[in-house]
């Protein structure tokens, strides 16, 4: 009996040191992928743009479940497919999305500096019936997060290049899980805040929730509810735009430093050679915060050096790939 305790203890003791290696790697993927966590958790609020309140958090629900779809059903198995069989193809491949990530932040800049012309972005239009519009905004969400969700498989999958398979896998799932639930639950809070405001700002009584009858604590607190509610809603309006520009920022920071990384590892080693020098020499400048500041120049310049490779990329992908891509969804 001794003897199988002390196997069941051993056994608890690797099931714990597994668990938190787990935890461990799945939390450096999630860190590795915090810029495209940031900009999903920007975008996605705009598709529930002039929808009723009611229908608010439903849709918000719908895209959740197809955003997790995505990363389990789809994802996932590709993403665990190509580390087993095409291992090499990663870091092309991550370095294929980082250039999107530029081009998605530039485009956003060059579209804020110099709107674009309606003749070259038309979009459909949108169908009349509410139900049918609800519909195509939830598609064209999960659409999107598609393309943003399988950069983050792909970060993460990048970060645990030497585990096993089934760590690999249950990595993974972790972050498609975890990360899912963080976007779509700040996403939820994001576009109930401002209903939020509304309530709290006509509330007369915020503790015992009895307006015909306040109670002490109810008219002490009033005056504080109800300036925290009129803040949120003259909040959220700029709050939205600061997370736009974060957002945009954390793509170009992110699609730079991966587009870096992998120029490291299959060349030309100069440019991020003088990227690491810059900020190597600017930590020994201040020596007492020596690895912040190396940290915050190499970001910078992975931003500057992603906006340049974005800016390129948007008269190629206006006047090269979405022609071609036009051809092929409709035709020559």
């Amino acid at each position: 009996m001794i003897a199988l305790l002390d196997d069941i203890a051993a056994l608890a003791k690797v099931a714990a040191a597994s668990l938190d290696d787990v935890a461990a790697q799945a939390t450096k993927a999630g860190a590795k992928a915090a810029g495209v966590v940031i900009d999903d958790a920007a975008v996605t609020p705009r598709y529930v743009v002039g929808f009723a309140a009611a229908r608010e958090l439903p849709i918000v629900r719908r895209i959740a479940v197809g955003s997790l779809k995505n990363k389990l059903l789809f994802l996932l198995p590709a993403a665990l497919a190509l580390g087993l069989f095409l291992p090499g193809a990663i870091t092309p491949l991550l370095m294929l999305g980082g250039a999107f990530l530029c081009y998605e932040g530039a485009e956003k800049l060059w579209e804020k500096l110099a709107p674009h012309d309606a003749a070259l972005h038309a979009a459909a239009p949108e169908p009349l019936d509410a139900q049918a519009l609800e519909n195509a905004k939830v598609r064209g969400a999960i659409q999107t997060d598609f393309i943003l969700s399988a950069e983050i498989m792909a970060i993460a999958l990048a970060t645990v290049p030497d585990q096993g398979f089934w760590m690999q896998a249950i990595v993974l799932s972790v972050v498609a899980i975890g990360i899912t639930i963080v976007v779509y639950g700040a996403v939820a809070l994001i576009v109930k805040a401002d209903d939020m405001g509304v309530a709290l700002a006509l509330h007369t009584a915020p503790v015992s929730g009895r307006p015909a009858a306040p109670n002490a604590l109810d008219r002490l607190l009033r005056p504080l509810s109800q300036a925290l509610g009129r803040g949120l809603v003259k909040g959220m309006p700029p709050f939205l735009t600061l997370l736009g520009a974060v957002g945009t920022a954390a793509m170009l920071w992110v699609g730079g430093g991966i587009l870096l990384h992998g120029m490291e590892t299959l060349g030309p080693i100069a440019v991020p050679a003088f990227a690491h020098l810059v900020a190597h020499a600017a930590a020994g400048a201040v020596p007492a915060l020596a690895s912040s500041v190396e940290w915050l120049v190499h970001a910078a310049l992975a931003g500057v050096f992603g906006l340049g490779v974005g800016a390129a990329l948007i008269p190629v992908v206006a006047w090269v790939v979405l022609p071609i891509a036009r051809r092929l969804r409709h035709g020559p």
